[in-house]
């Protein structure tokens, strides 16, 4: 990476404060660029305004450069960082902008905010996405160091959905911004393979997301029966039809499996019509989406957590749900070994066998069995997935990319 004129001394200085005190005190200035943070687009835009927050806490000086509906629908509203992040919106007038995630309207924004602030780093999430040419571009065309975090993108499942598309762009644009990357981000170290897998020799950072845990989780209303909670997007790389299929097989008396979260594409109405076919009407509960103050409610509601998916990045609402003391089923998709590991869930192959066998263990526990499970997760949680430690964890990942670190730190490979 080449700097020029006052980048040469800004970084020279920034090296020489790095060495003669602690990271904190440095003058590090970032940028984020996130195409969208809708609360119906998933859990990356939950991720990065909380990622963003940890920064600023840790004196880092954050910019958010993203888009937003000008008039959005409830489903819509955009999760936006507090405390000392800079929010720089893009606003979305048209259907058309909406669709294209105005490349032009992030150029300019980001351009701007770039000659205001002067980054020492930019950082951008996703692929396949116009955000992620323009970022690449900004970074580029004022020789700035551009880390890019895949956000589970490119996992084997998600590059054979549309694979054609993928491919196309691929070779059109998405190759050539992971190539400029100075330094890569992933959330869980599944995604160090599938990067090297597609060729990219660049270190990369493993830095998982956080959790905010609440002080004090709601009080469970009584229940007559049991639930189960599936709270996510109805996406098809979710797995729900698996789950659906192994809900009919067991039938579990007492059981309610609740699904929570916004549709996409229509998935909903197909997993309507799979459980009136199975005749699971008023056995299976379709619940929309929560804001996300209410969804601690809902996990406080829970018997057991299940997310069948195909393929995460890192499952956030994983993490939420043991925070919340409920047990996981989940699958191999997800970056959650640990489950089993720490005794507080069941981790197997997203394959619809699999999940019928682990959801049938699971249901069959007793509740003394699950509490025990579900406090083990919250310990789980609390011990290493706070925002306070992922926001230390990404601050020296940039202070070693600018070259203020003495060795490489451990979760940096190389």
């Amino acid at each position: 990476m080449r700097f020029d004129g006052w980048r040469i001394t800004r970084h020279l200085e920034a090296i020489y404060r790095l060495r003669n005190s602690t990271w904190r005190q440095i003058d590090l200035t970032v940028i984020h660029v996130l195409t969208s943070t809708r609360a119906d687009h998933g859990g990356t835009s939950r991720s990065v305004p909380a990622l963003s927050e940890a920064l600023a806490a840790e004196g880092v000086g954050v910019h958010l450069v993203t888009a937003v509906p000008a008039d959005p629908a409830p489903d819509e509203e955009p999760i936006l960082p507090d405390g000392d992040v800079h929010v720089h919106r893009i606003e979305e007038q048209t259907r058309l902008q909406r669709t294209l995630r105005s490349p032009l309207g992030f150029y300019r924004c980001l351009w701007s905010v770039v000659e205001d602030v002067n980054p020492d780093v930019i950082h951008d999430h996703g692929a396949w996405l116009p955000s992620n040419v323009v970022a690449a571009w900004v970074a580029r065309r004022a020789d700035v160091p551009l880390v890019a975090a895949s956000r589970g993108m490119v996992t084997e499942w998600s590059l054979s959905h549309q694979a054609r598309k993928k491919r196309a762009a691929w070779h059109l644009y998405q190759k050539h911004v992971f190539r400029q990357a100075s330094l890569f981000h992933a959330t869980a170290p599944a995604e160090v393979e599938d990067l090297r897998s597609l060729g990219m020799t660049q270190p990369i950072a493993v830095v998982p997301n956080g959790v905010e845990i609440p002080d004090t989780l709601p009080n469970a209303p009584p229940t007559d029966g049991k639930r189960a909670l599936f709270l996510s997007r109805l996406h098809p790389k979710k797995g729900l039809p698996m789950l659906l299929d192994a809900w009919a097989d067991l039938r579990p008396e007492g059981w309610t499996l609740e699904l929570v979260g916004p549709s996409e594409n229509g998935h909903r109405e197909e997993l309507e019509v799979q459980a009136s076919e199975l005749g699971l009407d008023g056995d299976v509960v379709f619940s929309g989406p929560v804001p996300d103050a209410d969804k601690w409610e809902k996990y406080a509601e829970a018997d057991l957590f299940v997310l069948p998916t195909h393929s995460e990045n890192f499952g956030i609402v994983v993490a939420e749900a043991l925070a919340a003391e409920v047990p996981v089923l989940t699958t191999t998709g997800t970056p959650w070994p640990e489950l089993e590991a720490h005794e507080c869930g069941w981790w197997v192959d997203p394959e619809p066998e699999a999940i019928r066998d682990a959801l049938a263990t699971a249901l069959r526990q007793s509740d003394a069995i699950r509490t025990a499970m579900g406090r083990r997760g919250r310990e789980l949680v609390t011990s290493t997935y706070t925002w306070r430690a992922v926001g230390e964890r990404m601050a020296q990942a940039y202070e070693w990319l600018l070259g203020g670190g003495t060795s490489c730190p451990s979760f940096i490979r190389e």
